[in-house]
């Protein structure tokens, strides 16, 4: 039973491999791709002589059996057309069809866009929500946007060229004048991280061109998404340690970004009041 490599490749810059994919890319007899064009640019970079099949959202119903049948004598490795296979690109399908029928998954990390742009953001990371591409129809984009108009971690989304601005629209109209990161065609000759609000960036991209992911601020008013448990246990291990009560509810509310009543409220609950001095 073969095993199916899933190959993150470069999102742009062609350096931006490991040399544990190149190692798989070579030793496969077969890799699958999204973009063969691309796929073949790579591996001619790297002067690697590997049986290329295609993989797309086109053909996946017909080229999923196949693929199952190669990796009954050996491995198979998917790649994306940039990236890591099966994040807003082909892949999960193939995985779910060869775990079903005894298949092991083997991931191979890389690039990736979402995690660079949140890197490079500025805003935080600590939680953040992937929306995927955007939808194109500006009704269907304005009720996936006002879904987390209440979140508080950090939203990531990848949109086109031609419909940035209209996404930037809709973010202002659906969450009000936020802090957003726009990443512009990431590791490549062009690379662009604009930071502002979105006011700033509707001013900015006039003309917008290349592949855009868009991070923008969660809502700083709401009240972070965390389970009283946790807050329970993390207040329990700082006192452990011998952190007194009335500082471990500050530090609580601190690393959580809960209103600090809150930890105070569920240390009371554990220890009994605690004496402010």
């Amino acid at each position: 039973m073969g095993t199916l490599f899933l190959v993150a490749t470069p999102i742009g810059n062609l350096e931006d491999i490991t040399l544990r994919a190149l190692r798989v890319l070579r030793e496969v007899p077969l890799v699958a791709a999204e973009d063969t064009r691309t796929a073949r640019t790579l591996l001619k970079h790297y002067d690697i002589s590997a049986k290329v099949v295609s993989y797309n959202e086109h053909n996946m119903a017909q080229r999923t059996p196949q693929i199952l049948r190669a990796l009954q004598t050996g491995d198979v490795a998917l790649i994306s057309e940039a990236g890591t296979p099966g994040v807003s690109d082909p892949g999960y399908e193939l995985t779910v069809a060869a775990l079903a029928v005894g298949h092991e998954i083997s991931p191979i990390p890389g690039p990736a866009a979402v995690i660079a742009a949140i890197s490079a953001s500025g805003l935080p990371l600590r939680h953040f929500s992937f929306l995927g591409f955007l939808p194109r129809r500006t009704a269907e984009r304005r009720r996936l946007l006002e879904s987390v108009a209440e979140y508080r971690g950090t939203i990531v989304a990848f949109e086109s060229p031609h419909r940035v601005r209209a996404a930037f629209a809709d973010a202002l109209a659906t969450l009000g004048d936020r802090r957003i990161a726009v990443c512009r065609e990431l590791t490549k000759l062009h690379e662009e991280v604009f930071r502002g609000i979105i006011s700033e960036a509707i001013a900015h991209f006039t003309e917008p061109r290349g592949e855009f992911t868009l991070v923008i601020e969660g809502d700083t008013d709401a009240e972070p998404e965390v389970d009283d448990e946790n807050l329970r246990a993390a207040l329990r291990n700082l006192r452990e340690q011998g952190i007194s009560a009335r500082d471990a509810a500050t530090r609580v509310a601190r690393e959580f970004r809960v209103p600090r009543r809150r930890s105070y409220a569920l240390a009371i609950e554990l220890e009994g009041p605690i004496v402010e001095k």
